[in-house]
């Protein structure tokens, strides 16, 4: 027995639903999908006939959602949304000048951000659109053009295009240290050390960052964990602890003076961002002057 069959309304109304609530009109959800308002009037009817419910209150100078015209609203959406993305990455193209670039929130946040202008000045005819993810990149499902993520995360078949570098070191803000500047290795036990906790885990965390020196975390050191490097920052920012601090994405804040660098030591990695382009993509152009200009922009 087919039960999804028997429990799905008709099909032809859904997408004259989602318009005519999206726009919460019939006339504009007519003219977008190119039908008649009374044939998106009927379809409606249908939909609320087979559900048993009222999705919409009818007045004279417009149409309301209901409650249930709400909740159906907000489910059709995301389902539809989802069937978009799935066919989108199933068809492997953008749209006419477009380029989907998926990175990590924290890059996307505090180093790609500052300089979207510098791109949109250069390629004004292009449209970037952004996709963060915290994942490894090859647990995403959707569409995108070009990739950057941690060079240590696993990328799947997506061919690697070039690594930058980038120096890590803890930060943390002025006023936790209470005036104070520096901390040395040997004084880690009276802190509160605040850590990305991540599967897999990033390049550098405490304990490998320590290693690096020759030193281990403390046991007396308190310990706050966060699921992203973007909270953690953050964190680290409202002077919760010192967390381990990634140049490209903290140095805006260490020259507005929210984060400072209270240690003498650093590491530096050779490969610490990675960009991909996607597996199986026939080459764009959109892609290509997206690609150019991040390698010259992580240079």
């Amino acid at each position: 027995m087919n039960k999804l069959g028997k429990s799905l309304p008709p099909l032809a109304s859904l997408l004259p639903f989602e318009a005519a609530a999206r726009l919460l009109s019939f006339s504009r959800a007519a003219d977008e999908l190119h039908l008649t308002q009374a044939a998106v009037s009927r379809q409606i009817r249908a939909l609320e006939d087979s559900l048993g419910i009222r999705l919409f209150q009818r007045r004279n100078r417009g149409v309301f959602l209901t409650d249930a015209g709400r909740e159906f609203s907000l489910t059709l959406g995301n389902a539809l949304r989802e069937v978009a993305s799935t066919a989108d990455r199933l068809r492997g193209v953008a749209g006419k000048n477009e380029v989907v670039l998926l990175c990590q929130p924290c890059e996307a946040f505090h180093w790609l951000m500052p300089r979207l202008s510098n791109f949109h000045q250069q390629y004004p005819h292009i449209e970037l659109k952004m996709v963060t993810w915290t994942a490894p990149l090859t647990e995403f499902q959707g569409y995108f053009d070009v990739a950057m993520q941690s060079s240590n995360r696993d990328h799947g078949l997506h061919p690697l295009l070039f690594s930058a570098t980038d120096e890590v070191f803890p930060v943390c803000s002025p006023g936790y240290l209470r005036g104070r500047t520096a901390v040395g290795l040997d004084e880690l036990s009276g802190h509160t050390l605040l850590h990305h906790d991540a599967l897999p885990v990033y390049q550098l965390e405490w304990d490998t960052w320590l290693a690096t020196f020759g030193a281990e975390v403390p046991p007396g050191a308190r310990r706050r964990s966060f699921d992203t490097y973007a909270l953690m920052l953050h964190a680290a920012v409202e002077g919760h602890g010192l967390a381990m601090g990634w140049r490209r994405t903290s140095q805006r804040m260490l020259d507005n003076g929210v984060l400072l660098a209270p240690f003498s030591q650093s590491v530096h990695l050779c490969e610490a961002l990675s960009v991909y382009r996607r597996d199986g993509q026939a080459p764009r152009e959109e892609a290509n002057r997206l690609i150019e200009w991040l390698r010259v922009e992580l240079t």
